[in-house]
């Protein structure tokens, strides 16, 4: 693969911690009892994808792999909320596919201009203005800011292309797109000239146009990695018509009915799919023909018994390339648009703890006990009707939360403190 281009990027993407509730109590003259006043710690930053239309390549991601939005600020004195961390954007090409890597599941399809947040900030923590209750008056603690999401993705650039151009190395396809688009793809005579996919756009007639790619490198072999067709396979996957070039000027010295059946067995091999898209056959470099036109005849047979049209065409002269193009930009009016990928990917079940993980401490005058676990546990429960208070403190009880506060030095009367919510503890 040409070094210049880079269609596939391993990348790591956290967002931005929340900022720490403060601790802190309002002090002014004249003022008495002024309470707790400590704020809430910022929202940490987001990380967002962006197309940009400008990229063609994934090549920014190379050598930059880590991305980090900011951390929102810790809350202040007189209830002031710490300021939200900036967000990240991180600009991919149009047609980059977002894949979880552990899982291969598909996140999101970056073929829209709607950005996408593929990582949330953390919630900011509770100041402690908000732990004030009649018991409980001069509150010594906060809340902590919540981590941001954290993911591994692959980053895949599938090219947004209606029609591609597929055939053996060599057989004239760089030149059919320059012939019949302001592309300027690398030509010369030797095999793999085209190191990279190339795209142009053919205007066939006034509100008529279409994407047209030129896919390097497929040989035999090619799905299972030959040449080069395996790494650029993938960039055909969203065309909705291929147009098959095939050589019947004998100048490589191959059969074009074989070199016809090699290529379609590459692509039923990579994707059934793609081996069944709608094919457009252009007989190139018939202008170099001699006198025998027997290959060509061969070809047309061939093709024509198999449910294809075929066109005679030479990509040098342009001669017959208007008609093809015509042809093309007429099936592509009849077909569905091109394919954008709907999100597969199941988040995994989130880590609820247990609770021996349980945080249990004395913060001023009460005990708190927080944790996954335990908020869990809490949006279960109606603490308005007496049985679920029962079976909140019976889940308590038996799962030695309350056994380790006393071994801890936990007393009659003491006041617990969980969620926001206090409790009178009683043994």
């Amino acid at each position: 693969m040409s070094s210049g281009f880079v269609d596939k990027a391993v990348i790591t993407v956290r967002a931005g911690r929340g900022g720490d509730g403060a601790v802190s109590f309002h002090r002014e003259k004249f003022v008495a009892a002024g309470g707790p006043d400590g704020g809430d710690g910022g929202k940490g930053g987001d990380v967002i994808l962006l197309v940009d239309g400008h990229m063609s390549t994934l090549m920014d991601f190379r050598y930059k792999r880590k991305f980090t939005a900011a951390d929102g600020e810790n809350g202040q004195n007189k209830r002031c909320t710490g300021k939200d961390g900036a967000s990240l954007t991180i600009r991919v090409p149009r047609g980059t596919l977002v894949r979880d890597k552990a899982t291969g599941g598909i996140i999101a399809d970056m073929s829209g201009d709607e950005p996408f947040v593929i990582a949330r900030g953390g919630r900011g923590g509770w100041g402690n203005q908000h732990f004030a209750t009649p018991t409980r008056q001069v509150p010594r603690f906060a809340k902590p800011g919540m981590p941001g999401e954290s993911r591994e993705l692959v980053l895949e650039l599938k090219l947004l292309a209606d029609v591609g151009l597929v055939g053996f190395p060599n057989v004239g396809k760089s030149t059919l797109l320059a012939s019949v688009s302001r592309a300027r793809p690398k030509i010369a005579d030797y095999h793999f000239t085209t190191l990279t996919p190339n795209l142009g756009v053919v205007y066939v007639d006034e509100g008529a146009s279409f994407v047209l790619a030129d896919i390097p490198g497929i040989i035999q072999g090619a799905s299972l990695g030959a040449g080069l067709g395996h790494d650029f396979l993938r960039h055909i996957d969203r065309c909705r018509l291929l147009i098959h070039v095939v050589d019947v000027s004998g100048s490589e010295g191959r059969d074009p009915v074989e070199d016809f059946q090699t290529i379609n067995r590459e692509l039923a091999a990579y994707s059934p799919a793609l081996a069944g898209r709608p094919q457009l056959v252009a007989a190139n470099k018939c202008d170099l023909l001699s006198g025998s036109q027997e290959a060509l005849e061969r070809l047309r047979a061939y093709v024509t018994a198999e449910g294809y049209e075929l066109f005679e065409i030479s990509a040098a002269t342009t001669a017959g390339t208007r008609e093809l193009m015509g042809r093309a930009a007429a099936l592509l009016a009849t077909l569905p648009p091109i394919v954008v990928y709907e999100p597969d990917y199941v988040p995994p079940a989130p880590d609820l703890g247990s609770p021996e993980e349980l945080d249990i401490y004395r913060a001023d005058e009460a005990w708190v006990a927080e944790g996954p676990w335990m908020d869990r546990l809490v949006s279960t429960v109606n603490f308005s009707d007496y049985e679920s208070r029962m079976y909140f403190d019976r889940m308590l009880r038996d799962h030695g939360v309350y056994q380790r506060m006393e071994d801890m030095g936990i007393q009659d009367g003491d006041t617990i403190s969980i969620c926001g919510m206090d409790f009178i503890y009683k043994p």
